[in-house]
């Protein structure tokens, strides 16, 4: 069973059961591409208000999606705590300090005041909130518990726009801006490796605590065979480019130097593997670009004419 199961990550993970035979069951508002797999029980509701549709069922294993405030796990969990297992999908971010790769026993984050019952809008809690979600499922499920903590997920149907940015900008061409150096390194991961391994460690019914990303991508591969200008952090900093959203992929902060080194060996020792950049790019290419993500066009020919001006 899906909470969720029609927009990204759940989407492909719905793709993979049922081409691998799996008899599957999506709970979600109806409101995301509604018509997607009749072939899959549906079942309505929403999780903040209305958990009707769950109650006296339980499943071989239950793929959380969707949690963000501790409450509404709360409630999915002891409403399905008969199920076999219960895998959510947390985040990296969850973890407090970022200034090195985390493992997956690094210390989580704290609220420390945030808000605990609603994610804020400028998602200030949203790792400290993943923390506190993840112990309520391992409270409900100890054992038959499964916490995945994956880095940036990106590919087909991607709704936030920032891999995104990267692979529309290889489709325009001409002269691209890029942080350098060439060398350094970003970690994500292709949305269908990420559903296919969750779907792999679920089978085989492992839990604990893994970090699901890549091992880190050089940027020269990333943008391989474009004309890429590389200029450096302190231009861009120079200019307040803002990190991550404004431009994309792009950390400097020594602060969070570590949310490109998290440790995913643990992952791939139980079996996660990685399509070549280039498909995760061509996928990434089907999404949508999103507004307010990414160097418009004009920002970045001005940015290009500084640096070739210095």
């Amino acid at each position: 069973m899906i909470l969720g199961g029609t927009k990204f990550l759940g989407r492909a993970f719905a793709e993979a059961g049922l081409v691998r035979g799996h008899e599957l069951t999506l709970f979600n508002r109806g409101e995301t591409n509604p018509g997607l797999f009749p072939e899959a029980e549906q079942l309505r509701g929403d999780r903040k208000r209305d958990l009707s549709a769950l109650e006296g069922r339980a499943w071989n294993a239950v793929i959380d999606t969707s949690g963000y405030v501790p409450a509404d796990v709360r409630a999915a969990t002891e409403l399905l705590r008969e199920s076999g297992r219960y895998a959510f999908v947390s985040s990296v971010s969850a973890y407090a300090d970022f200034s090195t790769g985390p493992t997956e026993v690094s210390p989580v984050a704290e609220l420390n005041g945030l808000p605990v019952d609603e994610l804020a809008s400028d998602y200030s809690n949203y790792g400290p909130l993943k923390a506190l979600c993840e112990t309520e499922v391992e409270r409900v499920f100890g054992e038959r518990a499964l916490i995945v903590r994956p880095g940036l997920i990106v590919g087909p149907h991607d709704p936030s726009g920032r891999f995104t940015y990267w692979a529309h900008r290889l489709g325009r061409g001409g002269e691209i801006l890029a942080p350098g150096p060439q060398d350094r390194h970003a970690q994500f991961v292709d949305v269908r490796d990420l559903a296919a391994w969750i779907l792999d460690v679920v089978e085989r019914e492992l839990s604990g605590t893994f970090n699901a990303t890549n091992e880190g991508v050089p940027w020269s591969d990333l943008l391989a065979g474009a004309e890429v200008t590389w200029v450096s952090d302190d231009f861009l900093r120079e200019h307040e480019i803002g990190e991550w959203m404004e431009l994309p992929l792009w950390l400097a902060d020594p602060g969070w130097k570590g949310m490109q080194e998290v440790d995913v060996r643990r992952a791939v020792a139980a079996g996660l593997r990685f399509r070549p950049v280039e498909e995760t790019i061509a996928g990434a290419a089907t999404a949508p670009a999103v507004e307010g993500v990414g160097l418009t066009a004009e920002r970045e020919a001005e940015l290009l004419e500084a640096w070739s001006a210095r």
